[in-house]
């Protein structure tokens, strides 16, 4: 955290509630759950990056020791920690804003995965996306934690979620700029914390 502040120093700001997030994550996966990920634009491409650090080594290279796989497969995997991007689901997203509502396409996709031990990641600048405000509402109503990255206001977003990390910035490129740096330093303290190495 001490390098992150040093590169980043606006984000000192958001010491605590990156603190609160890392915590978030780690309860999540240590209680056997998955993260699923929403943004739109900038955000839904941040959330495949995320997916990316979790579902593979980010720092290390997370060595499998499951003795149910063979030597010569397990070699050649690295641990996991499971996350879904709901970008990615192109199928079901087309299929629901065109038959029912793009409001609330990520709240069908939470309601569909979630369960009690996940956790929502909802990335949103402003705060105020209604399709990410509406699948926070719906976490919210299943009990399902959730973490949002947003600009300095943290609107609508920020009165439903768990923790919410406001980056002391309003324009939506200089919001994703810092959201980048956090969720690098969340994913990389994660894979230490869980996979124990650097």
């Amino acid at each position: 955290m001490k390098e992150l502040f040093e590169r980043y120093p606006k984000l000192e700001a958001c010491k605590e509630d990156i603190e609160k997030a890392l915590e978030l994550i780690l309860d999540t996966y240590k209680n056997g759950g998955k993260v699923l990920l929403c943004g739109n634009g900038g955000s839904a491409a941040d959330c495949e990056h995320i997916v990316g650090e979790l579902m593979k080594g980010f720092k290390s290279m997370r060595k499998v020791s499951d003795e149910r796989l063979p030597e010569e497969i397990r070699e050649k995997l690295q641990g996991s920690l499971p996350a879904i991007s709901l970008p990615s689901q192109s199928a079901i997203i087309s299929a629901y804003c065109n038959d029912i509502s793009p409001e609330m396409v990520y709240a069908e996709l939470v309601y569909g995965y979630a369960k009690r031990e996940d956790l929502v990641i909802a990335l949103s600048t402003s705060g105020n996306s209604k399709n990410i405000v509406r699948a926070a509402e719906v976490a919210g109503c299943l009990g399902v934690k959730t973490l949002a990255l947003t600009g300095m206001g943290g609107g609508e977003l920020s009165k439903l979620a768990t923790v919410t990390i406001k980056v002391p910035e309003t324009e939506t490129y200089k919001v994703q700029e810092l959201h980048l740096p956090i969720y690098h330093y969340l994913c990389a303290e994660t894979e230490k914390k869980i996979f124990g190495n650097e």
